[in-house]
């Protein structure tokens, strides 16, 4: 066998077996029945493996503490970010709904009040288009605020 596929089958050793497919894991264990170098390599790696899952660590409370309250912390913020998003999903329904049921009333209602005021059709249908267009922009225009305060990490740039 050529020095290359020796140092594929170690490359193969050093790899998790959960990692290999059944092929690699197939050509390994053919491998190791036939060569003594590389299942003694394979053995000595599994003997190095063992002693270092048997070497105990210890982590200071103070961080294990603080890596617990970021966890917990992490878990509260991501389960509020899907009750938001949950709002969210109902709410563009409820408001497309809104919308297309009070759109032709509001409708009604700017040409009733043109024509009772003498306005002409052009005057009250951009009136119309005012009412519902300026909402739309001022919340454009906050969530753009919103955006660009939350792509700073929520600071305003300003050093104290």
């Amino acid at each position: 066998m050529t020095q290359s596929s020796h140092q594929e089958i170690r490359r193969l050793i050093a790899t998790s077996a959960d990692d290999l497919s059944e092929a690699q894991q197939a050509l390994l264990h053919a491998h190791l029945q036939d060569c003594g170098s590389c299942r003694d390599y394979a053995a000595a790696t599994a003997e190095i493996v063992r002693a270092l899952r048997g070497i105990p660590v210890a982590a200071d409370p103070r961080l294990v503490l603080n890596t617990q309250a970021r966890v917990r912390a992490r878990a509260f913020a991501l389960r509020q970010r899907k009750q938001w998003l949950t709002l969210v999903a109902l709410a563009c329904p409820l408001v497309g709904l809104s919308a297309a049921i009070t759109t032709p009333l509001i409708w009604l209602a700017f040409d009733w009040i043109g024509t009772h005021a003498g306005l002409s059709r052009p005057v009250w249908q951009a009136g119309f288009a005012f009412y519902w267009m300026v909402p739309a922009l001022l919340v454009s225009v906050l969530l753009l605020f919103r955006g660009t305060h939350l792509a700073n990490g929520g600071y305003s740039g300003e050093s104290s």
